[in-house]
């Protein structure tokens, strides 16, 4: 694959996850970290990670509001629920798994 193909198809991808997450707002951040070692504010921090390794400055909170698709307490106040103690536990032994973020070229 050429590398002008390869980067569209990666974008694309990106944004049918990033869909995907708007989309599914009933999965809880800390049941996708415990489960696959990321989540919504993971992709956030890649985000804002890769835009300023390309020169483009951005605030933690605006690469949220870029994922979420609202400011990160709206989406809290309208779909976060508190975690449970188990899932608070699982998120504490499963921390070794959890996203490194940092650029992948």
């Amino acid at each position: 694959m050429d590398e002008l193909t390869r980067l569209k198809a990666e974008a694309a991808a990106f944004r049918g996850l990033v869909a995907h997450f708007r989309k599914h707002t009933d999965v809880q951040n800390i049941d996708v970290m415990n489960t696959a070692g990321f989540c919504r504010n993971c992709l956030a921090k890649w985000y804002r990670t890769a835009a300023e390794h390309y020169g483009q400055p951005m605030s933690y909170e605006e690469a949220q509001q870029e994922i979420y698709g609202m400011p990160i307490g709206e989406w809290k106040a309208n779909h976060q629920k508190p975690a449970s103690p188990e899932q608070e536990k699982k998120f504490e032994d499963t921390k070794a798994l959890h996203a490194k973020i940092g650029i992948v070229e």
